[in-house]
């Protein structure tokens, strides 16, 4: 996704309003619409700034205020800190390819934009915990929108699965016709097999029957989840519809297999799911009341199944996006931009507060990179490693997962505005 996260968490105050405004005018919400999701964290913005959700995502305030969701302000890959005049100048450097989608969203998902090795930190994190799970059959890191590099390790690879459950492959299973083809195949399997290559196709293929067997018998086990699926509100577009359709579907299935941990073998689960559609060139206001829609019933869905389950402390969700949009507007759009702003749920969060200092949104201003795209003040790998450290990682895997925070030659310094612990750790999660 390319979220626009400056109509998801815009300035209500009367200063910070006018700047925001004057940057997008064909765009800027109504600043009589965000009364009703208005923030109240618990730490003072800088300035007195005051900000508010999407009025389409209430949904989200909800959590927000009831100390279950925090914001994070202002992420974005990053090499070493920038600064307007050092970005302008050349004299940092940044990521390469640095507005397009397939670039950022491998740097969001390795946290690398220094090195072209395309592996994600939650497989990175996978590769050392991934023994820790009683069953090391099944990967840690399942997949429910197909592969990606975030859950792609270096022994440890993402098992993908579908929203109805694990995918067989066409015409193994069943009698007649498809018993003899079963049979034939699991001769070719079973060798002889004297080439390495041979191998290896053969022990994935037996590795994906075997994973197929577990997850259908440790689904069929659980009588599903009781938690209802919410109707989203009148007056919304198709987008609304597509979109919550497939997050809704991949969500209950992270929550069956949730659900499902003792059967499987697992104490520790990293899932991934995804949604496009948000890139707002034009019609950005009409869908990205969808989208916002769409996300914020959905994600306050799931957090009431972790509740269901007894897990919402066990469970923490949080959301990425390859870049923000820009401050300024393209026509009924805006286009590319850096930084943005994210959401992290959870019985383990230390909600109702936002993180970091959200970027000032005057055209030339100094989080301007030229073009209204928005330097991030903290980094993924800040973010991630916030996550990482809830996780169970420690502080020496740390260094290994993000070499950027290495505590003998760490690339950021102290991070300021709301509440920040420190420059390896943002402090949003309990016990991290």
């Amino acid at each position: 996704a390319v979220n626009d996260n400056v109509n998801t968490v815009a300035p209500r105050d009367s200063a910070g309003y006018a700047t925001y405004s004057n940057a997008r005018p064909s765009l800027a919400l109504p600043l009589s619409s965000l009364t009703g999701t208005a923030l109240n964290p618990l730490t003072a913005q800088s300035n007195g700034r005051q900000y508010a959700l999407h009025p389409a995502a209430a949904p989200l305030r909800t959590l927000f205020e009831s100390g279950r969701c925090a914001v994070v302000a202002n992420v974005g890959p990053l090499i070493e800190p920038v600064t307007r005049t050092s970005f302008q100048n050349g004299s940092v450097q940044v990521p390469p390819q640095l507005f397009s989608h397939s670039d950022q969203q491998v740097f969001w998902e390795t946290s690398r934009p220094d090195s072209r090795e395309k592996i994600g930190w939650a497989g990175r994190m996978a590769d050392l915990l991934q023994a820790s799970n009683p069953n090391p059959q099944l990967s840690m890191n399942i997949s429910l929108r197909g592969q990606n590099f975030l859950q792609t390790g270096v022994s440890v690879q993402p098992y993908s699965m579908g929203t109805q459950g694990a995918e067989a492959r066409n015409g193994y299973l069943g009698s007649g016709d498809n018993a003899a083809r079963r049979e034939a195949i699991d001769s070719l399997l079973n060798g002889p097999l004297d080439h390495p290559l041979e191998r290896a196709s053969a022990d994935i293929q037996k590795r994906s029957r075997d994973s197929y067997a577990l997850v259908s018998s440790a689904l069929a086990a659980n009588v599903g989840l009781t938690t209802p699926i919410p109707t989203l509100p009148d007056g919304l577009g198709l987008v609304a519809e597509s979109s919550y359709g497939q997050l809704v579907s991949q969500l209950r299935m992270v929550g069956r297999m949730i659900q499902a941990r003792s059967q499987l073998g697992q104490r520790r689960q990293i899932f991934y799911v995804a949604i496009g559609g948000y890139d707002f060139h034009d019609r950005l206001q009409s869908d990205h009341r969808d989208q916002m829609a769409a996300l914020s019933h959905a994600l306050q869905m799931f957090h009431a199944i972790t509740v269901e389950l007894g897990m919402q402390d066990k469970v923490t969700t949080f959301t990425a996006s390859d870049f923000g949009r820009t401050s300024s507007a393209n026509g009924d759009g805006s286009d590319h931009g850096w930084g943005g702003e994210h959401f992290v749920l959870g019985g383990a969060v230390r909600g109702r507060d936002i993180y970091g200092e959200l970027p000032d949104l005057t055209r030339g201003g100094p989080d301007d990179a030229g073009w209204g795209q928005l330097i991030p003040k903290l980094a993924v790998d800040q973010y991630a490693a916030t996550l990482a450290r809830w996780f169970g990682v420690t502080e020496s895997q740390i260094d290994s997962i993000f070499p950027a925070l290495n505590a003998a030659n760490p690339r950021f310094g102290a991070a300021s505005g709301g509440y920040i612990n420190s420059y390896r750790d943002l402090g949003f999660m309990t016990g991290a």
